[in-house]
């Protein structure tokens, strides 16, 4: 099986440079400095201690949810920009949690295939609309803003990357902790185990970042194209591809993070990826 071994590196660069902050591990403090007034392409959270800029999620919410703003030019901007530039390719190189679960995939164990669980796919587009739009706009705390639903009750890369590193750092914040903790800690157990044996699960059913980038895969400048001419619809591509990508049919399937295995596995090399507007390729 072909895979992209250079993967990793650029994995593991961009969760270098995106928690670049490495004194706040050993001191418990977040970063506040003029960086974190810039949004990460990737799902980083705002509150682990090593973070030097926003998640965008976190950062649309709190957004969304202000008194003063119902709308944020500068956020939703440089979403629409990464999602047009790339598309999931964030979620395959630059995003430090769906490393995470790759990393947590190597786990030797039996693996299974996500296939027969397609239809769990659209769960991740509910939960943009419903826990990072909706509830955040609509319901108001005692202050008369709305909270951050997806980021509160949800997402677990906020108590793996935060409140964990964090509280193992400040006695203070050990004491604080209650049922909240213990509902996500739970979350990120389900999600670290299901990790070990699904691929990348997370980033295919839950991740409302993934699912906005996925949106802009089949118009995004950077873009996966088939040769008809080389292509004989063998499958290696189909079977090597681990988001369950059919991708002689749809190359730039909102699934798709880019991770290039099925240019590498084609035995005709009819898989070519590029940088420009045309129209998607199809057999």
């Amino acid at each position: 099986m072909a895979k992209n071994k250079n993967r990793w590196k650029i994995q593991a660069g961009a969760t270098l440079l995106t928690n670049a902050h490495i004194t706040g591990f050993f001191t418990g403090k977040i970063y506040k400095g003029n960086l974190k007034g810039i949004c990460v392409p990737g799902l980083n959270c705002y509150s682990c201690p090593g973070a030097v800029g926003s998640c965008p999620i976190g950062s649309l919410q709190a957004v969304i949810g202000s008194s003063k703003f119902k709308f944020s030019y500068y956020i939703v901007g440089l979403l629409i920009l990464f999602g047009v530039l790339f598309g999931r390719l964030v979620c395959g190189f630059l995003c430090p949690f769906g490393w995470f679960q790759e990393l947590l995939h190597k786990i030797p164990s039996k693996k299974f295939s996500t296939k027969k669980l397609a239809a769990l796919t659209w769960l991740k587009y509910v939960i943009l609309l419903l826990f990072v739009i909706i509830l955040p706009m609509t319901i108001l705390n005692e202050v008369g803003m709305g909270d951050p639903w997806f980021c509160k009750w949800i997402c677990p890369a906020g108590i793996l990357e935060g409140a964990i590193p964090l509280s193992l750092a400040d006695s203070g914040i050990r004491a604080a902790l209650g049922a909240l903790f213990t509902w996500k800690s739970c979350l990120l157990v389900g999600i670290i185990t299901l990790s070990i044996f699904f691929y990348r699960p997370f980033c295919k059913w839950i991740c409302p970042l993934g699912a906005f980038y996925a949106l802009f895969n089949k118009i995004s400048f950077y873009k996966f194209h088939i040769d008809q001419d080389k292509c004989n619809s063998c499958g290696a591509c189909t079977k090597v591809c681990k988001m369950d990508v059919e991708v002689c049919k749809t190359p730039n399937h909102p699934e798709c993070i880019r991770c290039g295995d099925c240019i590498r596995t084609c035995p005709r090399s009819a898989i070519c990826k590029s940088i420009n507007l045309r129209k998607e390729d199809k057999v």
